[in-house]
């Protein structure tokens, strides 16, 4: 249905587009020779692009962009959808680690890579400025408009400096609301901060003034984009096992802090006042765990513990903490745990919450450290981002998996057919309207192309901010790094391959800087912090038009270009 739908929405902007085109180029002014003008430029196009028509007036341009604008929104579109249906059929690890984050980085590279395939060495070097527009343009908006708005749209009130989902009360106050992500986010704008070294490389033959090394300086800064991309998606695939692992030892280590102020609560200081363990306190307390008054604690006492505690801040697996604590009790391997294993096991627990060097308001009493040391185990398992393998609704994910497979496939395979018909046309209009307007090409590429190509990605990304929820909130930051992270690895790979292959010259150090210095500022800002107060946002913006004043300052009143 969708294939036919866009066949037909196809060839009705086709027939649109050359009827449109003629009156345009004509105007009011019917004359033969206006008429034949217009009539040898579509036979030209005809030629060029079979069915695609084509135009070298202002409006006539303006029109396409629109046309095969809207075409490559739809790509996008259908790429993106069908990435998510990927995505929850088959989970992360390959699919979402490697093949899914291509695909959101196929509309740029594509237009990227016909941008510098077109015509002769000197149309290639003229047009390859869309190409290095469309790439600044895309992560300067990414990490700038949508990445504020995602803040605006996505904030809850904070407390003790973390955002507390679905409860929003404070309106628009500066400190007082904001978003709250995990630290997995933080290491996604850690990764999108480092993957800016390749430009230096490449640039750095600019900034030495050096003549002779800036084709050899592209070679290696290609070498070392597709490097960073194949690390870049080895640790994608892998690390959905590394945050199972560490998602497993906080829980672990939040469930033994618990016990310990299970202990203290039920039981008063487990530590006399020279810092020396209270026997006679945790004697009583391993009595009435042990109920059966054998003098060893079972499976089953431990268990019976567990459920005692009522440890709700977090999902507990009984049958797993049991299984670990007993592991770290019985030492003799017997599965039973006598008086001196289980003091040796506390002695542990208390030692590792002193190595915290978490401050105590008033030294030597221990109720404090512990409520501190069982505080931060919470907050670092919150961090971590425990999803509970269930979907933002709280349900799981359950779906026809042969038919969502097979619409999932139809979906990427559409986006991908009408991405590769119609970018080349996209690039060929934005460079006509550059050339009738006199406008750089660079700027209008900067503008509305990232529109174009990041429209859906960003849509969904403020979607899922406004949920409002800490999960939803890192999965789109989440996103929105790891796509900039895409646009500096993939992207930049396909331009400099492009740049080193047809012998194109590498001028382009404002716009570098551009990118440079957004993707640090927001790497550092984004790796530094998992909360964002309601101001953050302004930073984020002020960004976009800085970026667009500093390129044109520097290209057309410095002569940087």
């Amino acid at each position: 249905m969708a294939h036919n739908s866009l066949i037909l929405l196809t060839l009705f902007i086709s027939v649109t587009v050359v009827t449109a085109e003629r009156l345009i180029d004509d105007g009011v002014n019917d004359s033969l020779l206006s008429l034949s003008s217009s009539t040898d430029e579509i036979e030209l196009c005809n030629q060029t692009y079979g069915f695609l028509p084509c135009t070298t007036t202002v409006l006539g341009n303006l029109f396409m962009i629109s046309v095969y604008g809207y075409l490559m929104f739809l790509a996008a579109t259908y790429l993106s959808a069908g990435s998510e249906l990927m995505l929850e059929i088959l989970g992360p690890g390959i699919v979402g680690g490697l093949f899914l984050p291509v695909l959101g980085a196929f509309p740029d590279a594509l237009l990227i890579l016909v941008s510098g395939l077109s015509g002769s060495t000197e149309t290639a070097q003229d047009q390859v400025s869309v190409g290095i527009g469309l790439l600044a343009g895309s992560t300067v908006m990414l990490l700038t408009v949508v990445w504020g708005s995602c803040i605006i749209l996505g904030k809850c009130d904070l407390q003790n400096s973390i955002a507390v989902d679905n409860q929003d009360t404070k309106g628009f106050s500066l400190v007082g609301s904001g978003v709250s992500t995990d630290i997995w986010t933080s290491y996604s704008a850690m990764i999108m901060a480092v993957s800016v070294l390749p430009f230096l490389v490449v640039q750095f033959p600019q900034v030495t003034h050096s003549a002779s090394g800036g084709h050899l300086a592209v070679l290696i800064g290609l070498i070392m984009s597709i490097f960073l991309l194949i690390a870049y998606c080895i640790y994608q695939v892998y690390q959905p096992s590394i945050q199972k692992r560490r998602i497993a030892f906080a829980k672990c280590k939040h469930i033994r802090s618990g016990l310990l102020k299970y202990f203290t609560n039920e039981n008063g200081g487990l530590v006399d006042n020279r810092g020396q363990l209270n026997r006679e306190v945790l004697y009583k307390l391993f009595k009435s765990v042990d109920v059966n008054g054998d003098g060893h604690l079972s499976q089953s006492e431990l268990r019976a513990l567990v459920v005692g505690m009522q440890l709700t801040d977090i999902k507990v697996d009984e049958e797993d903490a049991v299984s670990k604590l007993m592991k770290e009790f019985d030492t003799s391997g017997d599965d039973e745990v006598d008086f001196e294993e289980f003091i040796t096991g506390v002695s542990n627990w208390l030692e590792e919450a002193r190595r915290a060097k978490i401050d105590s308001p008033i030294a030597g009493n221990s109720n404090n450290y512990i409520h501190d040391y069982h505080e931060e185990t919470k907050r670092e398992h919150y961090l971590l981002g425990d999803e509970g393998g269930e979907d933002d609704d709280g349900n799981g994910v359950d779906h026809d998996v042969r038919g969502t497979t097979i619409k999932a496939v139809l979906l990427l395979l559409l986006g991908t057919l009408v991405a590769a018909v119609f970018a080349d046309p996209l690039v060929d209009a934005v460079d006509g309207f550059s050339t009738a307007t006199s406008i750089p090409s660079f700027f209008i590429s900067f503008i509305v192309l990232p529109l174009v190509t990041n429209s859906s990605e960003s849509v969904s990304a403020i979607i899922f901010a406004s949920r409002k929820k800490k999960r939803s909130t890192s999965l789109t930051f989440s996103e929105l790094y790891g796509a900039a992270t895409m646009n500096n690895l993939l992207c930049l790979s396909v331009f400099l391959a492009l740049v080193y292959v047809r012998g194109l010259t590498w001028d382009f150090t404002s716009e570098v800087l551009v990118i440079v210095i957004v993707c640090i500022v927001m790497g550092v800002f984004g790796s530094l912090r998992t909360t964002f107060p309601l101001w953050t946002s302004f930073i984020a913006f002020v960004l976009y038009p800085l970026s667009l004043v500093l390129v044109y300052v520097l290209d057309y009143r410095f002569g940087w270009s």
